[in-house]
């Protein structure tokens, strides 16, 4: 059976496939009927995608376990396609669906002179080739509306920093594209918070959302947890998320950089797994400390098999309470 809390997501796509029909594009999409929104051709802006492939990946996140995994920018065509084929492999061989993540630009590093990453052009064309490579589909951050667009060109899931998480303008085009939003909790807001994000991108025309879990402010240069976040943002009706990696960060406790501890990713993790989450974000790097982003919270490409391994085991306890 179906979660509850995941009904009204798939209930929308069961809608929207029964109003396309074979080789039908519908004109309006069933988020348009609560909303008063019509998404008609000459509204272009709040087209949704609508090819089968799209909307087959949103129902796998919606009823499967799934990780986003990937290095926590692009540092390297060669390293980045390397990582891919490794998450790739991981997640197979424990049965998981895996979305491949990195960033063309980290427009928000504590400092400066913080590696960014490639840029718009060259990132989209090295995450296009990652993508046609490996068949595994792409996550990537915007942080400015006009990104969306071109982003979506190559982007199957548009991600929405936590930082960024209530920018209304930023949420609507990321929302127009047609393409999954996956919106990060700000660090300063209550899981409850998230509902009047996640109705602005619904209210735009685009029901295929995902909401993130990644800490929460606790006093200076630190985060904490509260695991009764993940249901309480599930019962929105959306698949949650939990960012194991960046909520074991220490923002700025580097004074330059942000620190991390590692060895606590797997321990959030598995707890995330436990508690019913239904996918793992984590960043993934073959060699942490010499990252150039987010090393000291990246998790070793070689120990991803066995961490994965142990959320498969844990997502797969038989429990109804």
């Amino acid at each position: 059976p179906v979660p509850a809390h995941l009904f009204r997501a798939r209930t929308a796509l069961a809608q929207d496939r029964a109003l396309r029909g074979p080789g039908h594009t519908p004109r309006s999409h069933p988020a348009a009927h609560t909303t008063g929104l019509q998404l008609t051709p000459d509204r272009a802006a709040f087209t949704l995608r609508t090819t089968m492939t799209d909307f087959s990946l949103y129902d796998r996140l919606c009823g499967e376990h799934f990780i986003l995994a990937g290095p926590c920018a692009l540092e390297d065509y060669a390293l980045a396609l390397d990582t891919a084929h490794a998450v790739k492999e991981a997640a197979a061989a424990v049965g998981l669906t895996a979305v491949f993540k990195s960033s063309w630009d980290k427009a928000n590093r504590t400092s400066g002179q913080g590696f960014r990453g490639p840029g718009l052009s060259k990132g989209m064309d090295w995450l296009a080739r990652i993508k046609e490579a490996t068949g595994l589909p792409v996550v990537t951050d915007i942080h400015l509306p006009d990104q969306a667009a071109p982003v979506a060109e190559v982007a199957d899931i548009l991600q929405i920093p936590a930082f960024l998480s209530r920018q209304t303008d930023l949420l609507l085009a990321a929302a127009a594209t047609g393409a999954i939003v996956n919106v990060k909790k700000g660090q300063f807001l209550a899981p409850w918070d998230m509902g009047p994000v996640k109705d602005k991108i619904e209210k735009a025309g685009n029901p295929r959302i995902l909401l993130t879990e990644r800490g929460t402010s606790f006093g200076y240069n630190n985060l904490v947890v509260d695991y009764r976040s993940l249901p309480v943002m599930q019962e929105l009706g959306v698949p949650v998320v939990f960012d194991a990696t960046h909520s074991v960060q220490l923002p700025g406790g580097l004074g330059s950089s942000s620190g991390g501890q590692r060895r606590f990713v797997p321990v959030l993790a598995r707890a995330a797994a436990a508690a019913g989450v239904n996918g793992i974000f984590m960043e993934t790097h073959p060699n942490p400390d010499k990252a150039l982003c987010d090393g000291p919270n990246s998790w070793p490409v070689a120990k991803l098999p066995a961490l994965l391994k142990q959320l498969s085991a844990i997502w797969n306890i038989p429990y109804d309470l």
